[in-house]
């Protein structure tokens, strides 16, 4: 834990066992960027210690599922149980920033990705991969995992690949962009103190 003394951790655990998959993930918000990943998915490993390294996030991610099909369910349900973490973790919200955007770029791509901690779920993905394929990753499964995470998370996604050629980087600009991006919106607020960002005094 790396919060400091006089403020809660930020963490969580949250177990989805299904006839599909069985995923764990233990999450620290104010980590050190630590990752502890086996999905059965290399790529999405690959994604996720974006997430935990440009996040500054601790993250343990371990899953087991029906790969033998294909890796749909996996991919989706860890973003599912990603999301439940997150908001899990980051609790009432009070005193946080809220909103967060990053912009970054990779050799010949540039992502962009904005969140709001809304507590209404909505996500507006547009990433115009140039190949079907990553290696054996099937890019339709990463708008499956965003898709996951902020219907769990409750939180607002707009996820912009504003150019490029390699559709790897193509999807790590988009995952070290949403890294940065939560970074900033879980941040605590100094000035807010221990209010809630929001008019309606709730999130």
């Amino acid at each position: 834990m790396n919060a400091p003394a006089d403020l809660p951790a930020r963490t969580a655990r949250v177990v989805r066992d299904t006839a599909e998959t069985k995923i764990a993930v233990d999450l620290d918000l104010d980590g050190s960027g630590r990752a502890e990943l086996a999905t059965g998915v290399p790529f999405l490993d690959h994604m996720l210690d974006q997430l935990a390294r440009h996040g500054m996030v601790d993250l343990v991610v371990r899953a087991e599922g029906d790969l033998h099909i294909d890796a749909h369910h996996t991919v989706e349900d860890i973003g599912i149980t990603l999301g439940q973490a997150f908001r899990a973790a980051v609790g009432d919200k009070k005193g946080i920033a809220r909103y967060g955007h990053a912009y970054v770029p990779l050799d010949e791509a540039l992502s962009r990705v904005v969140i709001d901690l809304s507590g209404r779920p909505g996500l507006e993905f547009h990433v115009p991969f140039t190949r079907a394929m990553i290696g054996t990753f099937d890019v339709d499964l990463a708008r499956e995992f965003f898709q996951g995470f902020v219907n769990h998370a409750q939180a607002t996604l707009h996820v912009d690949n504003l150019r490029g050629t390699n559709a790897h980087h193509q999807a790590e600009t988009v995952f070290k962009a949403f890294a940065r991006a939560l970074r900033m919106a879980v941040a605590r607020d100094a000035r807010a103190g221990a209010g809630i960002p929001s008019t309606k005094g709730t999130l």
